[in-house]
């Protein structure tokens, strides 16, 4: 079996690899906490004298696995590793997530860290969303990168760590780069950056439109993950793309991952963001976002944020920020 690493980077995730097989060597200062997040175990290891602040970084960790509990409704993994390595300067640097044998992340943060930077933080709910997916592939980066990435946002949002509104100014700066360019050969061929965080990123918002809209806001891409996650036990299992997209929709009863896979895979489709950020009622306005809940989409781009009770129908309107 493959060792299945994921990393904020992709270019960083082979030199990691040997780092992390013996990560205890060295730190002669090192302690470790034990959290219990859900039903999952989940063991902080760190070097206490490296950072002014210690309990910070443990809340950090607590939080960012508790976002991403509530949002596959578990933890990705029953135990895992997250080990904290000090560098200079200050904020999160970057982080890898490996699975075989044993889920453990790895990531690098700034002795010199803030509070408001590790609450504002997405690095490492990123990396624990990458638990959540069956390995699939190098040819198939731009799903796990994208799903870290889409999810990210909307799991932060739900966890009132994020406002909605931040999320889709991000997703209106940054979905262009991941539209196909001048020589694209589609999702699998297609291997920059832009393509695979952000096209796959593109990916998930158009399949959890779709989802919603097919399911009368019912059903969306969570409840497929959810389903991804239950049967296949996450990352440390070996999936080939068709399983993973055709568990995912007969969790929610339609074709559309599947559809979409077999569109984007092989070759450039030119997409219409405006038109589908203007039908959700996601409006450009200044360096953020007006949110329109006339729009014909409202209630989806409400039940994608923050749940199908929070649409009218389904538990009470919820107003957006």
């Amino acid at each position: 079996m493959r060792p299945s690493v994921h990393a904020t980077c992709l270019a960083a995730a082979a030199p990691l690899l040997a780092t992390a097989l013996w990560p205890s060597i060295g730190l002669a200062a090192e302690s470790a906490v034990e959290l219990r997040v859900a039903d999952s175990t989940l063991r902080v290891e760190l070097d206490r004298e490296a950072f002014r602040d210690t309990a910070e970084l443990i809340a950090w960790v607590r939080r960012s696995a508790e976002i991403v509990a509530s949002y596959y409704d578990q933890f990705p993994a029953r135990r895992a590793r997250v080990r904290i390595l000090a560098e200079s300067g200050d904020g999160v640097h970057g982080g890898t997530t490996f699975a075989n044998p044993d889920a453990y992340i790895r990531v690098r943060v700034g002795r010199e860290v803030t509070e408001p930077q590790l609450q504002s933080d997405w690095v490492l709910v990123h990396e624990m969303t990458h638990l959540a997916l069956p390995d699939v592939g190098e040819e198939h980066a731009w799903l796990s990168e994208g799903l870290a990435t889409y999810v990210e946002g909307v799991a932060r949002v739900r966890a009132g760590n994020r406002s909605e509104a931040d999320v889709w100014a991000e997703e209106l700066r940054q979905m262009p780069r991941g539209l196909p360019g001048a020589g694209d050969r589609g999702l699998d061929h297609t291997h920059t950056w832009g393509r695979t965080y952000w096209g796959g990123a593109i990916f998930c918002l158009l399949a959890d439109v779709d989802i919603r809209e097919q399911t009368q806001l019912r059903l969306g891409l969570q409840d497929a993950l959810r389903a991804v996650l239950r049967a296949s036990g996450g990352l440390a299992a070996e999936w080939p793309i068709e399983r993973v997209l055709r568990t995912a929709d007969r969790a929610v009863g339609t074709k559309t991952l599947e559809g979409l896979y077999a569109e984007l895979k092989n070759a450039p489709v030119t997409l219409d963001l405006p038109m589908l950020w203007q039908r959700l009622g996601v409006l450009p306005d200044g360096s953020g976002v007006r949110l329109d809940d006339e729009a014909p989409l409202a209630n989806v781009r409400r039940a994608i944020m923050h749940g199908s009770e929070a649409t009218p129908g389904g538990g009470g309107a919820r107003s957006s920020r």
